[in-house]
């Protein structure tokens, strides 16, 4: 029988009494409970302890590494081309990576998108994709490779389960600890997976806002730091934006109706916010890749960028000119006055999109593709009694009162437009 060098209830009296747990000690901790020696009880106990003491910048770094050991690392050094990917921690009408992937592929850099599922109120990037017929998520490697090095460059896919499987574990965990908002947790949880795919390069997406995982900037920016200290340790060239998610990004909230909307951004069109955070993404991946005077503004006007997303669709067996799903039930609320919408909180519009179908309350859930929210207006805009602000969709009409009862008190009429800053606060860099 194997004498285990380390005793788990040490470790957590360690980080409970406001120590530093050293490496070997953190190291054996995270492989231990992988293994299953050391118990859910005990590792919940150590989350427990991080979330209430934190850790310092060296411990962050062990722990992530320690986490990438459980599984296996990905390196894309064959592909004879840079790579560069996005992290986002997501948002209420977040669809970014969908025209960002193949805007940054037309410059010939390679876009790894490991990207994944929603879970409650924060929409996931393959359950869009997914509402885009014959379209699939999952690939093998082989496939993944093929299609970065040729022509299309870009893929977005499910994320194998071999990267970090003690991440996943560990998350499960924390979801029902309540301590899925430690830094340090939250933090090496991201970069481990994003480290161990192999990518040259990174940039992050960290919200901050009423709709998002971080709703004060100060924790946002503490968060978007630790991630470039990991990304920048690890070899990883990493850099942080920080964007407001007080307003839902963008006129959509769902899943084929983002995708419709991504589709206008390719197309030259779109909302004014989500092309101004697709530019200000591609141009910050690209500038990583070496390409800091890219074009990316022709590239999405000229129909490049829409060629590259074309490619990209079929290359994954999507047809990316058939038909969208579309609601058989719609419900339209209107502006009870003349005036100017003053306010939208993103959080209870992502909420009632959930309500609708278009989210999931268990990972086994399925999602409803047509299901969701379009907004007719946004905060500083202009409206007259009767005219539509919103429109509710769902497959039974019996979803609405739930969903309309979450949007009660979310939104608010006024005389003067408000003050708005922009979307991307700051630039955070090693």
């Amino acid at each position: 029988m194997t004498v285990e060098p380390f005793d788990a209830v040490d470790v957590i009296r360690a980080k409970r009494d406001g120590g530093a747990v050293s490496e070997p000690a953190l190291r054996w901790m995270v492989d231990a409970y992988t293994r299953g020696y050391v118990s859910d009880a005990q590792m919940a106990s150590f989350a427990m302890a991080v979330f209430q003491r934190g850790m310092e910048r060296d411990e962050i770094r062990v722990l992530t590494d320690a986490m990438i050991s459980t599984g296996e690392r990905m390196s894309f050094a064959s592909l004879g081309k840079k790579t560069v990917d996005k992290h986002s921690t997501g948002g209420v009408g977040d669809k970014i990576t969908l025209p960002l992937a193949p805007l940054v592929a037309v410059f010939g850099v390679a876009v790894p998108q490991l990207s994944g599922r929603g879970l409650g109120h924060t929409g996931g990037t393959l359950d869009k994709l997914e509402s885009i017929p014959g379209w699939r998520a999952a690939l093998s490697n082989e496939e993944m490779f093929a299609q970065m090095q040729g022509d299309v460059g870009a893929v977005i896919c499910a994320a194998g389960s071999g990267l970090a499987p003690a991440d996943k574990k560990l998350y499960a965990l924390r979801d029902v600890t309540g301590t899925v908002e430690a830094i340090p947790l939250i933090a090496s949880s991201i970069m481990s997976k994003k480290i161990a795919e192999g990518t040259d390069a990174l940039v992050l997406d960290v919200k901050f806002g009423s709709g998002a995982f971080m709703q004060d900037i100060e924790r946002a920016r503490e968060l978007a730091r630790t991630m470039v200290a990991l990304g920048t340790d690890s070899g990883v060239a990493t850099t942080a934006l920080l964007t407001d998610m007080n307003v839902p990004l963008g006129l959509a909230i769902g899943n084929a109706n983002e995708v419709r909307e991504s589709v206008e951004v390719l197309a030259g069109g779109g909302p004014a916010d989500v092309r101004e955070l697709t530019l200000a993404l591609a141009r910050e991946m690209l500038a990583l890749a070496g390409q800091p005077d890219a074009d990316v503004e022709k590239a999405l006007d000229d129909g490049r960028a829409m060629d590259s997303w074309k490619a990209m669709i079929r290359a994954q067996d999507g047809d990316p000119d058939a038909a969208l799903p579309t609601a058989r039930e719609t419900h339209v609320v209107t502006a009870p006055a003349d005036g100017v919408v003053t306010r939208m909180d993103a959080l209870p519009f992502g909420v009632a999109a959930w309500r609708l179908g278009a989210g999931r309350a268990r990972a086994e859930d399925p999602v409803v593709f047509e299901a969701g929210i379009d907004l007719h207006a946004k905060p500083g805009d202009r409206v007259t009694a009767g005219q539509p602000l919103f429109t509710l969709s769902a497959a039974d009409e019996a979803r609405f009162p739930r969903a309309l009862e979450a949007l009660e008190g979310s939104w608010e009429l006024g005389d003067q437009a408000p003050e708005t800053g922009p979307i991307v606060r700051e630039r955070i860099t090693a």
